[in-house]
């Protein structure tokens, strides 16, 4: 009978563990995006006094970057996601990505990475040239909370651009007095605009703000797949 008990207890809490690592989804039945074609990525250069995160040439700027792959100009991800050393606040980002040549997998795991603000708040990136997912976890979304105004993926291999005007939050005393936002433009168009993001990024939970200083850290995710960028950089606003 003790064994019964204790077997069943045992039970319950796997049980409990499955149930909160469960997937969090917001069940707002967004719009699809529409999907635009033909769009070209913008190769802005780093402006004078940007802070150039990837050139192509070195991970220096990164925590865990010795892991990543250089060649033919840009970094590729492997072994674990990268967190920049410099830390920014309010900010007007560049950077450029493609998703793998070959596109393997469907929906969140094809070409799957991210860019996070303050290792808090993803803009994700994704492949979602013709791969459907929910809305609100395409290319372009602010992860979980708002889809994209449009989907301009290109082809897998295909480069992509991300010009990103990021806002960061204010607190007092612990307390959120001002939101952060964001606008986004993909290849040249606009796919966010002002969004006022709700809080972090969370795979099992809603978005909500956690308490921090007025500079954080960038990360790039490392989700499984070899996910390339080049010609990033950060001018602090």
């Amino acid at each position: 009978m003790i064994y019964r008990f204790g077997l069943i207890l045992t039970v319950l809490a796997c049980m409990m563990v499955s149930l909160s690592a469960d997937e969090w989804k917001s069940g707002i039945d967004w719009p699809r995006p529409e999907v635009v074609e033909g769009t070209e990525p913008t190769t802005t250069p780093p402006p004078e006094g940007a802070v150039v995160l990837i050139d192509g040439k070195s991970m220096d700027a990164w925590n865990n970057g010795q892991n990543w792959i250089l060649k033919d100009g840009f970094a590729e991800v492997k072994g674990g996601s990268v967190t920049s050393k410099q830390e920014f606040g309010s900010c007007k980002l560049h950077i450029e990505w493609a998703s793998p040549e070959v596109a393997k997998g469907d929906g969140q795991g094809r070409g799957n990475s991210g860019l996070f603000f303050f290792d808090k708040y993803e803009l994700q990136i994704l492949d979602s040239y013709q791969n459907e997912t929910y809305y609100d976890g395409q290319c372009g979304s602010i992860y979980k909370q708002r889809p994209p105004l449009k989907n301009v993926c290109r082809k897998p291999g295909e480069w992509n651009s991300y010009d990103v005007d990021f806002t960061a939050p204010v607190f007092e005393d612990g307390k959120l007095v001002k939101p952060a936002y964001i606008t986004v433009y993909q290849n040249g168009v606009l796919i966010q605009d002002n969004y006022e993001i709700q809080g972090s990024t969370f795979w099992h939970q809603p978005p909500v703000y956690e308490p921090h200083g007025p500079k954080g850290r960038l990360q790039l995710q490392d989700h499984g797949d070899p996910v390339r960028f080049r010609n990033m950089w950060v001018v602090e606003k």
